[in-house]
């Protein structure tokens, strides 16, 4: 919707150097169908801004809207993440009205880059009631990327003593073998024959057992927990609901962050 814009912000060196762009998008892991351009994060971010100040941001932001009804393939990675800046930056509108923004666009986010980019930018999302009821119904959610929202948004923007009681029910609650993910994992791809026909059918794969992603999302922000409140994320780990491969994927964040690599994680 906006490449003539963003076109001549691609990184020089992934349209002249394939490994480098091959690398770019392994990196980013996104679903089949949904293009990459090869823009830096910064240059999206200037692209958003200049966006957001423009008396008919409001209009632009509803284009983006009617342009995913489309499907994958009418907007690019980058074009969703322009998007999603754009609702954290725009000014002078109603709080329920960019509620509304922000409840159209969770529904398109496909890949981790895009929740973890617009995610903690979101500074606007107050804690009140309403924002927690919005990240309740999406933590209930039978999609990948809607419970790694939630989570992501949960960590950013909820983590402290009162509401950190709510997200670990919230994580109790979840039940990952009803989330649907488009990629698959490990196991799912040596049933599907390997990764060359995952890849060919249309799906994509992940690191780990699907929905990798979801499982991630709350291994980091489990992490966080930790390094914020220790005792309390201890506590509730010794009789938590959480399987033991999202408590590994926690254990080994944990390990890796400078703030927990001396703190036990149990």
């Amino acid at each position: 919707m906006i490449e003539k814009l963003l076109e001549p912000l691609v990184s020089e060196r992934f349209r002249n150097e394939e490994k480098y762009r091959l690398g770019h998008i392994r990196i980013l892991n996104p679903l089949p169908g949904r293009a990459v351009m090869g823009l830096h994060i910064p240059d999206m971010k200037k692209v958003a801004k200049s966006l957001a100040v423009r008396e008919d941001a409001a209009r632009i932001i509803s284009d983006f809207e009617k342009e995913a009804e489309k499907g994958r393939e009418a907007l690019s990675h980058e074009e969703l993440m322009v998007w999603g800046m754009m609702i954290n930056f725009i000014r002078c509108i109603p709080a329920e009205e960019k509620l509304a923004m922000l409840e159209k666009f969770v529904p398109q986010i496909d890949s981790w880059g895009v929740c973890d980019s617009v995610s903690p930018g979101a500074s606007w999302f107050r804690k009140t009631e309403r924002a927690w009821d919005i990240l309740c119904r999406y933590f209930a959610s039978d999609r990948e990327f809607e419970v790694r929202f939630a989570t992501v948004m949960s960590m950013c923007h909820f983590m402290d003593e009162r509401y950190l009681p709510r997200i670990f029910f919230q994580f109790d609650a979840l039940n990952f073998s009803r989330i649907q993910s488009g990629y698959l994992g490990p196991s799912e791809v040596k049933a599907a024959g390997g990764p060359e026909k995952v890849l060919s059918s249309g799906r994509g794969v992940a690191i780990g057992e699907s929905p990798y992603y979801a499982r991630m999302g709350v291994a980091w922000c489990l992490a966080t927990a930790l390094a914020k409140f220790p005792d309390d994320t201890r506590g509730y780990l010794r009789h938590s609901r959480l399987p033991e491969d999202v408590l590994k994927l926690y254990a080994r964040k944990a390990r890796e962050s400078f703030r927990t690599r001396a703190v036990s994680p149990f």
